[in-house]
């Protein structure tokens, strides 16, 4: 599994309550772009228009080297995942605070999927409170890393 590019801001933002790999309907010069990591997630969001998931918002650069099958690059993509998946997040969607956001796009064997999360919005404190947590794991890390060098 080579991992394409990741949603950083989706985990800072956000509590993950599950998640769900997905492909994805690219069309060629689409994946030569993704190949080559010209692909940016920060603003994306997972949409369920008449039963399917769609990808919103995720920024794909248009291949150089390619003319006449160049697409809009912020176009809207369709997500394959079973229909009952889908329609399990929508009653969870449905329900006041949750989101789907995309986590990251990798590729599987030739495949291109993305995982796709339920998420939940986090408040400034929670926030706060994950990077308190981080900061001081890295701490730890940087004392053990210390003490076992002496």
């Amino acid at each position: 599994m080579k991992v394409i590019t990741t949603n950083k801001k989706a985990y800072h933002d956000y509590t993950v309550v599950e998640s769900l790999e997905c492909g994805i309907n690219l069309i060629g010069c689409e994946v030569k772009s993704l190949r080559r990591g010209e692909v940016n997630l920060a603003d994306s969001y997972c949409r369920i228009v008449n039963g399917n998931l769609v990808l919103v918002g995720c920024h794909i650069k248009n291949y150089d080297k390619d003319s006449y099958s160049n697409l809009e690059s912020r176009r809207d993509r369709r997500l394959l995942a079973h229909k009952r998946e889908i329609m399990r997040m929508l009653g969870k969607v449905k329900e006041k605070g949750y989101a789907i956001v995309p986590l990251k796009l990798y590729f599987k064997d030739s495949l291109v999927k993305a995982e796709v999360a339920l998420v939940k919005g986090k408040r400034n404190y929670d926030k706060k409170d994950s990077i308190m947590k981080r900061d001081v794991e890295r701490d730890v890390q940087r004392t053990l890393k210390e003490y076992g060098e002496r």
